[in-house]
């Protein structure tokens, strides 16, 4: 989603700056979008690019790291799988918005993007540290499009459905690892806990985060907003 986000506003002519931990993914995005490796869990590490990037200004902020955390039930969940899915879904993005947020209110205009997820609106079994991250991220959304709006800065939450993609293939794995089920029958657990019994693709996160960038979303704020064929349960068992 993070790649296809890149692409889309490189497209519309944005200049686009973006980061991740893995430096390979990095080398494969087009020469003129800007990258660093960064672990975003770690305040020094954003404050770096931050110092870089924003004298020149900012327009867009848009939050899509994110890890799955563990598929266990909440009793085998560990101290350090906890921290880690909290400080990279939701720390990261708190210290995103807090570098950018003088930015926005000095010129009086700016959009955050907050990737959340069906997590952050439904609960999720043997998820228990990534829902409580995405219903932190919610929260987290909501509040700062109240506490930004009266600057001209609107705040919104997108929830991506099931994607395609390898990280939806080792969520399926690991709950069909869990659950002793064979994977295909997973895939078909979570489409069918969609109202359009589907998967959708980056593509599609990514124009909807263009959307709400561009001047025909400049009144939309605070609003967690679905591409998901509409999420009924995310883990539908019978």
């Amino acid at each position: 989603m993070g790649r296809a986000t890149a692409l889309a506003m490189r497209a519309v002519g944005a200049t686009v700056f973006t980061c991740d931990i893995d430096a390979a993914a990095l080398a494969t995005l087009p020469e003129d979008i800007t990258s660093w490796t960064c672990d975003v869990s770690k305040s020094s590490e954003l404050d770096a690019i931050f110092d870089q990037i924003l004298p020149d200004g900012l327009d867009f902020m848009i939050n899509n790291a994110g890890i799955a955390g563990p598929t266990k039930l909440v009793e085998d969940v560990t101290d350090d799988e906890w921290r880690a899915t909290m400080a990279v879904c939701v720390d990261s993005q708190f210290y995103c918005a807090r570098r950018v947020a003088p930015v926005f209110k000095q010129q009086k205009s700016g959009a955050i993007i907050n990737l959340v997820s069906g997590a952050g609106i439904l609960g999720y079994p043997t998820r228990s540290p990534y829902a409580a991250a995405k219903w932190a991220v919610t929260g987290f959304t909501q509040t700062l499009a109240m506490e930004l709006g009266p600057d001209n800065i609107r705040v919104n939450g997108v929830v991506p459905g099931n994607v395609n993609g390898d990280r939806m293939e080792r969520v399926i794995a690991a709950h069909a690892a869990t659950d002793g089920l064979e994977s295909d029958v997973v895939r078909h657990m979570y489409a069918i806990g969609t109202s359009m019994q589907c998967y959708v693709d980056p593509e599609e996160i990514a124009d909807l985060i263009v959307f709400l960038c561009s001047d025909y979303g400049r009144h939309i704020s605070g609003q967690i907003i679905g591409v998901d064929g509409n999420t009924e349960t995310l883990y539908p068992r019978s």
